[in-house]
């Protein structure tokens, strides 16, 4: 699983889960391509990393999707990988008491970023004989939860995004797949949960693996895939 001589795209890179892929794929090589919101966020992150392009760029505006693409082929010359980790999650609402925010919130920052990034991603993949796209997905997504209509709906909805993609591209030679993880133990969640026992809940440095395996040659014959990623729970 080296990435020697590959560029690897990584959203949502400053967040938990982000600095823990980039690490893995920067332990295998990769060239890294690290995309956040904010360039506040993205320094405090990975510093001055001057081996790595920082990119900030609102993905719900296509064209600083684009604009971060250009700037990894500027850099790099090309894009060998897409990571999309960029995502969010808000819960506690019933369904019908979903606001209008939440609901916009969870399919902007869920689906509508991918499909944005894909408009960048894709064609340059496929002008270019293929390539890896692996999004972050969730458990969340196989079924409704209550209290998590909304979330669920908009992650199951990514999911479906990566099923059309893989139809459509994996003859383009462009593999499409997705993880599920349950709970992510991160910070934040150990201090929403503090009665839980993060032990059984899923390593962002585990999960960074389950990853970096989706977008190696050794997943080259896995297509439209959604990987559970469950630890222990």
């Amino acid at each position: 699983m080296s990435f020697e001589n590959r560029t690897v795209m990584i959203t949502g890179a400053a967040g938990h889960l982000g600095k823990a892929v980039a690490a893995a794929f920067a332990q295998r090589g990769a060239r890294l391509v690290l995309v956040d919101r904010h360039d506040a966020s993205l320094e405090a992150a990975f510093g001055a990393d001057a081996a790595s392009a920082l990119v900030a760029a609102d993905l719900l505006d296509a064209r600083q999707a684009q604009a971060a693409l250009d700037t990894a082929v500027a850099r790099f010359g090309r894009v060998d990988a897409l990571c999309h980790v960029a995502g969010g999650f808000r819960m506690g609402e019933a369904v019908h008491e979903t606001t209008d925010a939440t609901w916009e919130f969870l399919f902007d920052v869920n689906a509508r970023t991918l499909v944005n990034v894909a408009r960048a991603v894709v064609p340059h993949m496929v002008k270019h004989g293929g390539g890896r796209i692996v999004a972050v997905g969730a458990h969340a997504a196989l079924r409704g939860v209550a209290g998590m209509g909304a979330y669920c709906a908009s992650k199951s909805a990514l999911v479906r995004l990566v099923e059309a993609m893989s139809a459509e591209l994996k003859e383009k030679h462009v593999n499409v797949n997705c993880v599920l993880p349950t709970i992510i133990d991160t910070p934040d969640n150990r201090a929403a949960m503090p009665d839980a026992d993060p032990a059984r809940w899923v390593a962002p440095q585990a999960l960074a693996e389950a990853i970096a395996f989706l977008a190696s040659d050794a997943a080259r014959a896995v297509h439209g895939a959604a990987l559970p990623v469950s630890g222990l729970s």
